[in-house]
């Protein structure tokens, strides 16, 4: 049905109404009206047509005498439209001109302007009138009050009617509330002046883990369980006490970062409470501040460091003349075990430069499993012989983001430490295991735990400090440091513990899992023009992808049989010679890597037609996130 026929069955509606009824705006002006206000006032059809004026119609009425004698037109005229730009529920009865008595009742509208209906109630007062003349016997006093009475009933009934518009419009607003507060990745929630929740959105048991869904009616201490709550309670009897606050704590149950704003309600006497999940911004926040702190000291121990290199190398090269000399026995000691010393400061400033240099955390997406693999040769290699080593890779991804340089690094540091602590312990064969788990789909844990005598409590509070050792002379004091900055650097931290067995180190790092799709593949990519080789090659290598190139469907058949290592193929539809990207795509074997074509014509053109019931289709030009986009989502036709 068209709108306007939806309006001629509305004014048909209303037409068919026995009262008279109008609809003005915010701005008085007409609106709506139907046939009896025009009958019932006797009105020219300017003054019922929408847009009339409010004034108008005021100002035709009194001028016609049906507001009886007005001896100030305009100030009458403005004193009605006052009143009606009040937007006030009113009911009244007047009796007009001609002897007609109508009663007129209206009621605001929530956008502003009211409607209005009219109703001739002539009739009624007559028989009113005759009731009262024919009941002489009923007191003055008893008639007075029915009127009244009446008239109060009709003044109750415009009241309603606008109480229940107020009620609605209430219920419509604490719905959408309700729906906003449901669709924000926080905790929302409001507790009582008796410390118990009054509200809570869905969220409590995704933010924090373990905790109840529905805290609504229990206290904190009930919802959150007793060792989240004592992280939180000194700062709600401060918010109860008038004290807004917002502060941080780690949610022991799921390892995660929580951020809590709570705000006093000085209407309720409670306290409003807004919690987050802040965890990916803690680990970069820590990244960015572990960085920062390399700078600083970067800074710092440069210009030391060259002075420091500078000294060595003159004691070195005088050492070396010394040494060339005819000199006593005990002399040639001495000059061995100069040489030693200033050799053992060079590595220690090496080892200050890894500390503090420019060093960048480069996650890539890395095959655990493999790494595990490769790391095991290398930490045999000075394990000795009576130390086994067992490498367990649990519950963790197959892929994820990681820098594998320094992760190598890192463990390597500890599997010497867990090395010379169990060889310090006895001379018994000892253990070292390598665990990786994951916490709560959050964290990425690393453990190296050994059979050695564990940490002591001296230990435990300056194993981080620079030079800290106890290894004496032969311990350099920045291992355990490195392993420490590196892994601050990646947004994670480092735990040192005791088991039952010996000491363990974890080292907690940010779990980001790959998907196989993501993974870095290596790439046949078929196309003739030379800069858009050149681009793509650059975008596909930006993303961690090994690429061959191929000029021709005959050339990238060749390559595809001679390196089955080919995870994905990336060709143009137009190509050298005669054979289309299509035609390389037909001549693939059943089993293949997953395809994509690349093309600029149009989507009418037929090629590219017949290449969409192929491959995905890559439209050119495109931009890296397009690309990966489609090697990510390209299957096998």
């Amino acid at each position: 049905m068209s709108p306007r026929d939806t309006t001629q069955m509305t004014t048909a509606g209303l037409n068919l109404i026995q009262q008279a009824l109008t609809i003005y705006d915010a701005d008085l002006n007409l609106a709506v009206c139907n046939r009896r206000f025009q009958e019932m006032f006797d009105l020219p059809d300017r003054l019922v047509t929408p847009g009339a004026h409010f004034e108008d119609t005021i100002r035709f009425l009194a001028e016609r005498g049906d507001y009886g004698e007005v001896t100030d037109l305009d100030r009458f005229v403005a004193d009605r439209v006052d009143i009606a730009r009040a937007f006030k529920p009113h009911y009244m009865e007047r009796t007009r001109a001609n002897g007609r008595t109508i009663s007129v009742e209206g009621s605001p509208l929530p956008q502003g302007g009211w409607v209005t209906v009219y109703t001739d109630i002539t009739r009624a007062k007559q028989q009113e009138a005759l009731l009262a003349a024919r009941s002489e016997e009923l007191s003055d006093r008893l008639v007075t009050y029915s009127d009244d009475l009446a008239a109060a009933n009709r003044q109750l009934e415009s009241t309603i009617t606008a109480l229940e518009e107020a009620q609605r419009q209430a219920s419509e607003a604490e719905a959408r509330m309700r729906l906003t507060t449901e669709m924000v990745p926080a905790h929302i929630a409001h507790l009582g002046p008796d410390r118990r929740y009054t509200y809570s959105n869905r969220r409590l048991s995704l933010i924090m883990p373990g905790s109840t869904a529905d805290p609504v009616g229990l206290a904190p201490a009930d919802a959150l369980g007793d060792e989240t709550f004592a992280n939180i309670a000194p700062h709600l009897d401060r918010a109860y006490a008038g004290e807004p606050s917002v502060f941080e704590f780690t949610h022991a149950a799921s390892s995660r970062r929580i951020r809590v704003a709570l705000t006093p309600d000085p209407a309720t006497g409670g306290v409003y409470i807004l919690s987050m999940d802040i965890t990916e911004e803690a680990q970069t926040r820590a990244a960015l501040g572990q960085h920062r702190r390399r700078e600083m000291a970067a800074q710092l121990t440069s210009g030391l460091a060259h002075d420091f290199s500078n000294l060595l190398t003159i004691i070195l090269g005088m050492q070396s003349r010394l040494q060339s000399m005819s000199l006593p026995e005990e002399a040639t000691d001495l000059i061995a075990a100069t040489l030693g010393a200033a050799r053992r400061g060079g590595t220690l400033l090496d080892r200050i430069a890894d500390m503090t240099g420019p060093r960048e955390h480069t996650p890539v997406p890395t095959d655990l499993p493999a790494f595990l693999h490769d790391l095991e040769p290398l930490a045999r290699s000075v394990l000795p012989d009576k130390i086994t080593l067992n490498i367990a890779a649990g519950n963790a991804p197959r892929t994820c983001l990681l820098d594998p340089g320094m992760l190598q690094d890192s463990l390597i540091n500890l599997l010497l430490n867990a090395r010379d602590a169990i060889g310090d312990a006895n001379a018994a064969p000892g253990r070292i295991t390598l665990t990786v788990t994951t916490v709560q789909d959050t964290w990425l844990d690393v453990a190296v735990s050994d059979t050695g005598p564990g940490f002591s409590d001296h230990v435990r509070s300056h194993a981080f400090d620079p030079f800290f050792t106890t290894k004496g002379g032969e311990g350099s004091g920045l291992g355990l440091t490195m392993v420490y900055n590196m892994t601050k650097l990646a947004g994670g931290r480092v735990m040192i513990d005791n088991t039952d067995t010996g000491g363990q180190v974890t080292l907690r790092l940010p779990l980001r899992e790959v998907s196989a799709a993501d993974a870095p593949g290596f790439v046949l990519l078929v196309e003739d023009s030379a800069d858009l080789r050149e681009s793509i090659r650059a975008m596909l290598r930006a993303d961690g992808h090994q690429v061959i190139e191929a000029t021709s469907a005959t050339e990238a058949q060749a390559l595809l049989q001679g390196l089955p290592e080919i995870t994905a193929i990336l060709s143009d539809i137009t190509l050298e010679g005669e054979a289309t990207g299509l035609d390389l795509i037909d001549a693939l074997p059943t089993r293949h890597p997953p395809a994509v074509l690349m093309t600029s014509l149009p989507p009418s053109d037929p090629l590219h037609a017949a290449a969409l019931a192929r491959a995905p289709v890559l439209r050119k030009p495109f931009q890296p996130g397009a690309l990966r986009a489609a090697l990510s989502g390209g299957a096998t036709p």
